[in-house]
């Protein structure tokens, strides 16, 4: 896949310069050059053409959402067993802590049964397209090294997101937008932009940054006194000049700017109808709960669904505000109310257009909370946790109400299934239609991949 990748780039390079040095507009070029460099790469039929990820950026608990344990209700506020503190590593627990239970009723929902929290009204209304992971684990308990982990299956900078190889490895399918953009709302997290980052990859495949508020893109917009054809003989004539600096060098990195000022250029028409949510039906404005103009999760979910429906191939949610080591029972309900509704239009949106069969949504977080106490009775909160975690995945290939693996009675360790974050990522790429041992990327002297050296795909959640 490597040698094929190789072979594209040169032939698309080659036609990119004969034309664009003979002083011809290169706008159409540049953009056949990018689809030719971004060809399909299935290893099988896929199931599912593109991906909205939901990152609950901070970690909400899972034993307050989708992990109901009644061993740990009747243990509520006694001390924890010691045998749960052996060769424990917390980020803020100290001492000999208490068992903290839920305060929130669990119904099950849908024909499938599927628990879930009284705090997700919504979304349960949907249950039966949803397949819980219950036995989740990761191997990080700080923020950013598990957020890193999450997004590019290593906890140090410098790796490829995943977003970031699905673009390497399949493209987008809009010539005017990103294969992979970005929305964000609060704070980003303790990662940063290395969340959507393209580590080694050649940065075309990072994630862009769309702003629901201002412009939507950073430096998109023309300068006063530039024209749109003033931008058009400027994007020409310094691509021109690239090109004979790529024909002398052959730096990729130069390839990518080229393509990058073509994009740029396109996306000055595609961006603003894109992000414009105001000729959305009323109907649909009451069903996700957005106010345009606003920024909001809400919108960035309506933008989601705008986004794939216009072919962009990987679409990234961050929403922070989920690190609960105080007041969990009074934050958790507030940010639940932020997404539980938009989440579930979402789905049922995509539903009702023809497009979840082919889009995965999956929603998730860089690890869990504890069963411990944290804080004091008043205003109790939970640590940081990565023995047990929950996250979802709906769409695009996905056996709907369905739950995969189990924790103890505690909700401390994944008991039954457990899964490892590279079986997760595995699992993505394969209903894309990706091997994932054969997506790889030779830097440094060897072939890296986004599940390095293991990964396991789920094959009971595949519908």
């Amino acid at each position: 896949m490597d040698a094929m990748h190789t072979v594209t780039n040169r032939l698309a390079r080659r036609a990119f310069l004969q034309h664009a040095s003979a002083g011809v507009g290169s706008i159409a070029l540049a953009s056949l050059l990018a689809e030719t460099a971004n060809a399909r790469l299935l290893h099988h039929a896929p199931r599912a053409k593109r991906v909205i990820f939901l990152h609950m950026v901070g970690a909400p608990s899972h034993l307050d959402l989708f992990d109901y344990k009644r061993q740990l209700q009747l243990l509520d506020g006694q001390l924890c067993p010691p045998s749960l503190l052996e060769g424990a590593r917390f980020a803020f627990l100290r001492g000999h802590p208490r068992l903290l239970g839920t305060r929130y009723r669990f119904r099950r929902h849908g024909e499938s049964g599927l628990e879930m929290s009284e705090l997700l009204p919504h979304l349960s209304t949907v249950a039966d397209e949803l397949a819980v992971i219950k036995s989740m684990r990761t191997e990080h308990f700080n923020h950013a090294p598990a957020q890193l982990f999450l997004h590019t299956g290593f906890g140090r900078f410098g790796r490829p997101t995943m977003g970031s190889w699905v673009n390497y490895g399949l493209g987008s399918e809009n010539r005017d937008l990103p294969g992979f953009v970005v929305l964000i709302t609060g704070l980003v997290g303790g990662a940063g932009n290395s969340m959507w980052g393209s580590g080694f990859l050649p940065t075309i495949h990072q994630g862009i940054e769309f702003r629901s508020q201002g412009d939507p893109v950073l430096f998109l917009s023309n300068p006063a006194g530039v024209s749109r054809s003033d931008r058009h003989q400027i994007v020409a004539g310094i691509n021109r000049l690239n090109a004979f600096q790529l024909e002398e060098l052959g730096d990729p990195e130069i390839e990518t700017r080229i393509r990058q000022y073509e994009l740029a250029y396109r996306m000055q028409a595609s961006v603003p109808e894109l992000m414009d949510i105001s000729r959305e039906p009323k109907h649909i404005h009451a069903m996700y709960g957005t106010r345009p103009g606003q920024v909001s999760f809400a919108n960035n979910c309506l933008l989601a669904r705008r986004l794939v429906e216009r072919g962009v191939r990987f679409v990234q949610l961050c929403d922070q505000g989920w690190d609960h080591h105080g007041s969990v029972f009074e934050n958790l309900p507030k940010k639940c109310k932020q997404v539980d509704q938009p989440i579930a239009a979402l789905i049922r949106d995509l539903k009702q257009r023809g497009l979840l069969d082919e889009t995965l949504v999956v929603w998730g977080t860089e690890f869990g909370r504890t069963p411990l106490l944290q804080s004091d009775r008043a205003r109790p909160g939970r640590d940081h946790h990565k023995e047990a975690y929950s996250l979802w995945l709906a769409g695009g290939g996905i056996k709907g109400g369905a739950t995969f693996g189990e924790t103890d009675p505690l909700g401390y360790f994944a008991t039954d299934n457990p899964v490892d974050m590279h079986d997760w990522h595995a699992t993505i790429l394969h209903l894309l239609g990706v091997d994932h041992e054969q997506l790889t990327y030779k830097y440094q002297g060897r072939q890296f991949r986004l599940t390095d050296v293991s990964g396991n795909v789920l094959s009971p959640l595949l519908a």
